[in-house]
Formats: C-alpha cells, sequence, structure tokens
C-alpha cells in the first residue's frame, strides 16, 4: 500500500506570477477559492407567473437552513457544524477539504409577493418558488377646478 502524505498547497517551483500571489493571498484571507467568495451557487428561472430559484446547498440538514425576509430582501443562511475537529484530536486526517462554517446570501426581493414565498429542500438543492407581485395600475381621475 502507498503512503498519504498530508497536502500542502504551493509549489516553490513555479515561476512567479504577481496575479497569482494575489489570488493566493485573497483566498488565504477569505477561505477557499477567489470564484467561491458567495458560497451559495443559485439558478433564477423566468417561468411566466412566478420565479424559480434554485440554490446548491450540498451536505446540509433541512434544519441548518434558514430563509429570513425582511424589508424586501431575501437572506438565505446556511450552517455546516464541524465534527472532525470534536471527534479527532490525533490529528488522523491526512487530507481534510470540507469546509465548515456559515455562508449566507441576500436577494432583493423587488417585484416579489413575499407573502406566496415557498420552499422545498431535496438532494443537497435547495429550490424556491418566487410569486411576481401583481402590478398595479396606478388609478387616474379628474381633479375639479374650484
Amino acid at each position: 500500500m502507498f503512503e498519504l502524505v498530508p497536502f500542502v498547497h504551493g509549489n516553490h517551483l513555479r515561476t512567479y506570477d504577481p496575479f497569482r500571489e494575489m489570488e493566493d493571498l485573497e483566498n488565504r484571507f477569505f477561505g477557499g477559492t477567489a470564484g467561491d467568495l458567495a458560497g451559495i451557487r443559485t439558478d433564477i428561472q423566468d417561468k411566466g407567473d412566478h420565479y424559480l430559484m434554485e440554490a446548491d446547498l450540498p451536505g446540509f440538514k433541512k434544519e441548518d437552513i434558514h430563509i429570513d425576509v425582511n424589508d424586501g430582501m431575501m437572506t438565505i443562511t446556511a450552517e455546516r457544524h464541524s465534527e472532525h475537529e470534536e471527534k479527532d484530536k490525533k490529528n488522523n486526517y491526512v487530507r481534510c477539504e470540507r469546509s465548515y462554517g456559515s455562508y449566507q446570501r441576500s436577494f432583493d426581493m423587488s417585484g416579489i409577493d413575499e407573502s406566496g414565498v415557498q420552499a422545498a429542500y431535496a438532494d443537497g438543492v435547495l429550490r424556491l418558488t418566487l410569486p411576481k407581485a401583481k402590478e398595479q395600475k396606478p388609478e387616474t381621475h379628474q381633479v375639479k377646478i374650484a
């Protein structure tokens, strides 16, 4: 059997690239890769009378996902708890890439009927049905001159 060695990011034999160095600094500061700062990837489709939002949240339990609508903004928060930190005090992990922590993303709810939002979570995908608000046509009336 071969021996596994802990992975250490960064190969000092590569040529100097200031953009790569900045990206590495950003990755270390924010955690993860620079392209994953949002944490929650979403697709939004226009279905005519409503929008369908699908957000990838793999590995989360349904009870760890919260959706709050407040003041015209919808915020999706998902929190994953670290099990390996409590169970593995002997540092037995050769590689640990699964991230633990809190992820959050907010969306503008303009044009959405907030009272009709429906959510379902299955197979790591959060599906939100966001009904469009009814268009309110401005009322016109005539003002009599006194």
